[in-house]
């Protein structure tokens, strides 16, 4: 019969048990009080965002006009909205394909402004910076209502600088031209203006990236015979990668959602369907057709894709880094 000390010896198939750790007192406690100091920011973020997302979904799936909204009473119609939106034609053919196209294009198109900016800024001595940093930020100060009126007033038919211009290069003929007309001339104009609207951000906030990145990476490239496109794509964005990620994520989400550049331009506000995206013509059907329910059905559709492309895009960034 063996003894307890021979069961327990080392060698005999049977693990030595050591000293089990004490877990501190003060763990749990340390561990949650990160969490007990930002509950109130979380309480208050959970009321502002999750509380009108909540009942924008609730608003989609009833028969919500302008009778219920008077009466207060509620007509549950289920998915009902969300069938006739998606069966809706003018969906597939014409709002989904100014949204996306618009958005894809608005997005790179300011990222690539942005970046070249940044990249000119970095170059610049100290005050000249600061001097074109406050100019750029004048475009990015000015209200999105303000500038989508300056560039109604440089494309307005017949006499806009912008048409006089397009006539003196013969690109255009300024007495019958209206850019606000066709779909394609129409979200020209918004591009232009989103885009003037939104580089300042991506410029700012890349040209702080690239003052962090050292001097002796980069002079350790151009040793090596590196030119500036091969620096910046084999050094600085590998580099500033997260930079990157914050302001095409941002800027999808801006784009994505755009109204105001876009209903405040003739046409934009519904007279015109062929140029309505998700965002006006949610408004268009909740408020023009009082019809409340297919609005915030329009609505949930818009987040819904604003976050699949989201997650999918940071996905694809954090699957990169990992390889």
């Amino acid at each position: 019969m063996t003894t307890l000390r021979e069961r327990t010896r080392p060698g005999r198939g049977t693990a030595t048990a050591g000293p089990r750790p004490r877990r501190s007192r003060h763990t749990g406690a340390r561990a949650a009080r990160p969490w007990l100091l930002l509950a109130p920011a979380l309480l208050v973020m959970g009321g502002l965002l999750l509380y009108p997302l909540v009942q924008v979904v609730v608003i989609s799936l009833q028969d919500f006009g302008l009778r219920q909204l008077v009466s207060g009473r509620t007509s549950w119609v289920g998915f009902d909205n969300y069938v006739e939106l998606l069966g809706d034609g003018d969906l597939w053919r014409t709002v989904l394909p100014n949204t996306v196209v618009f958005a894809v294009v608005a997005v790179a198109l300011t990222v690539v402004v942005g970046t070249l900016v940044a990249l000119l800024l970095a170059r610049l001595r100290p005050f000249t910076r600061g001097v074109v940093t406050t100019a750029i930020m004048l475009a990015w100060a000015v209200p999105a209502v303000t500038g989508t009126y300056v560039w109604v007033f440089l494309f307005t038919p017949g006499d806009g600088l912008a048409v006089q211009v397009l006539d003196a290069l013969g690109l255009a003929d300024a007495a019958t031209t209206n850019p606000f007309a066709s779909r394609f001339s129409f979200y020209t104009v918004a591009a232009l203006n989103v885009v003037h609207h939104g580089f300042p951000f991506v410029a700012l906030t890349v040209l702080a990236g690239l003052l962090t990145v050292p001097q002796e990476v980069t002079e350790a490239a151009i040793v090596d015979g590196a030119g500036a496109w091969r620096r910046f794509w084999s050094v600085t964005f590998p580099m500033l990668r997260p930079v990157f990620a914050v302001v095409t994520v941002l800027s999808t989400i801006w784009d994505f959602k755009v109204f105001t550049q876009i209903y405040l331009m003739p046409g934009g506000d519904g007279v015109n369907r062929d140029v309505l995206n998700l965002g006006t013509w949610s408004y268009v059907e909740s408020f023009a057709q009082n019809r409340y329910g297919l609005g915030a059905a329009i609505a949930v559709v818009l987040t819904a894709l604003l976050l699949i492309i989201t997650v999918g895009y940071l996905r694809l960034l954090f699957r990169e880094e990992e390889l």
